[in-house]
């Protein structure tokens, strides 16, 4: 009768499986790296006059290339009135725009990245009388931002943001902005926009740059503002691929407005 084998024989085999499991887990991480680093489509370029409004590129598909034919871009923008002939004044609607937010973290096998969400479910109003606006408010629905990563959309629904419990973003002007001068056709206008910004359930007075313009009967108006989370009560997202991401990020947008 033959005695038992010893564990310790065993070991060898255990062992090999053991390093065979961890070289996979190694080479896995390193090709899901290379493939982020080399393979994914680049984050959307900030917002910008002059730029058709673009969503962040997401697993699914990838960004169109920007086009160089001015017709093509005239196009894609809305469809702008054959005149404003009753002049400027008066309430102006947004058109398809965009709100998002922009921020650095570092992912684990990857390293250091931006992550860019977008929005398209933009709703809001200016009012324009001669060279001062006077009203103009905004709200933006976080449940529909996307970015290159449904995992991530999926996690600020619970954390951060947490959109499933603050599924808006407002702005509301607190005071009037006095531009140098009525728009005149083409021509960019940079002013400051004062008001009531509400985030996260949180609302804080912000000052936000801006620069506009009037093209087509279409006024845009772009701008970014540095966010704090924690002045937000938000904390950041915290996930196993997510080694860390900065307690600041960028809320930015790129809103277009038709007159009427």
């Amino acid at each position: 009768m033959s005695s038992p084998r010893p564990a310790s024989a065993d070991r060898p085999s255990w062992l090999r499986l053991v390093l065979i499991v961890v070289a996979v887990a190694v080479l896995a991480a390193a090709a899901a790296g290379a493939w982020y680093l080399f393979m994914r489509p680049p984050a959307p370029a900030e917002v910008a006059l002059g730029a058709v409004p673009t969503a962040a590129p997401t697993d699914d598909a990838t960004e169109a290339p920007a086009s160089d034919d001015p017709a093509a871009a005239e196009s894609a923008a809305p469809a702008a009135s054959a005149a404003v002939s009753a002049g400027l004044d008066g309430t102006w609607t947004v058109d398809p725009s965009i709100v998002g937010y922009r921020v650095t973290e570092e992912l684990v096998g990857i390293g250091t990245s931006t992550a860019v969400g977008r929005t398209p479910d933009v709703t809001g109003t200016l009012t324009l009388a001669g060279s001062t606006i006077t009203e103009a408010t905004f709200e933006a629905d976080l449940t529909t931002l996307q970015s290159d990563s449904g995992m991530r959309d999926g996690q600020l629904g619970r954390q951060g943001l947490e959109a499933d419990t603050y599924p808006t973003a407002t702005f509301v002007l607190a005071e009037p902005i006095e531009l140098d001068a009525v728009p005149a056709e083409g021509d960019a206008i940079a002013a400051t926009a004062i008001g009531d910004l509400t985030l996260h359930g949180v609302t804080q007075r912000v000052e936000i740059p801006l620069e506009a313009q009037l093209s087509n009967g279409v006024v845009t108006v772009v701008g970014s503002l540095p966010v704090a989370f924690g002045d937000y009560g938000m904390t950041a997202p915290e996930s196993m691929r997510v080694l860390s991401i900065d307690e600041n990020g960028t809320m930015e947008f790129q809103l277009q407005f038709t007159q009427g």
